[in-house]
């Protein structure tokens, strides 16, 4: 039976590292696959890895329609096994309909990539239809780490290292970068520390003290 599965995680936790990783697997047995993409960093049609994978892809616009995508490339005679499916945060919940229909009535495997929640915390709709539709929703296994070594959970948008909490909900940058005083960035942090709005820069900027009371080996119990 063919499934939809949406694989989820922070930022720089090897999504499209697994995203290439299986399109590789799968057609190395004979399967027929197609690859599609909305946004990533590395610019259109494009899926990339930050361990330096490129592969050519299909860019998703709010016109793509799924369905038709598939019913296309059939008539023309190709099989058309498997979806790989890159930045799926970014689609439309009408698209992830759509996959969910190739799915159940073409008999193709979907494989959906991307995270799950905003610079806000706050659900992607093409991630929360993918979560009320997909028949297995797996979480990557590879942790991403906040600058404290916790385990990342949250993303967090940067200006000049700074987060900040409000602006439009898509706007495309990297992580970890260098980013100028008026460039934006992404970092994963640890919930604690998106709570506090702490980033690394603001971290190695704060005083020791404030440093230190941050850092979880640091906390006392109120009665110590």
């Amino acid at each position: 039976m063919a499934e939809l599965v949406f694989f989820s995680g922070t930022m720089d936790c090897g999504k499209s590292t697994l995203a290439l990783q299986m399109h590789h697997n799968h057609a190395a047995r004979g399967r027929d696959g197609v690859l599609f993409t909305r946004q990533d960093r590395a610019g259109d049609s494009t899926i990339s890895s930050r361990l330096g994978l490129v592969h050519g892809a299909h860019e998703v616009r709010d016109e793509t329609d799924f369905w038709d995508e598939v019913v296309a490339r059939r008539t023309h005679g190709r099989r058309v096994d498997y979806l790989i499916c890159d930045e799926a945060q970014f689609y439309t919940a009408q698209q992830v309909d759509q996959l969910a229909r190739a799915v159940d009535e073409l008999g193709v495997d979907v494989f959906a990539f991307g995270i799950s929640t905003d610079f806000r915390t706050r659900l992607f709709p093409g991630s929360a239809r993918l979560v009320e539709l997909a028949d297995r929703v797996e979480t990557l296994q590879v942790r991403a780490l906040c600058w404290c070594g916790a385990r990342a959970t949250h993303n967090a948008r940067t200006v000049g290292g700074v987060m900040v909490v409000e602006g439009a909900q898509v706007v495309v940058g990297d992580v970890g970068a260098d980013a100028a005083a008026d460039e934006v960035g992404y970092e994963v942090l640890c919930r604690r520390h998106h709570v506090q709005r702490m980033t690394a820069a603001t971290a190695h900027a704060a005083s020791p003290s404030a440093q230190t009371l941050a850092e979880p080996a640091a906390m006392l119990p109120l009665d110590a």
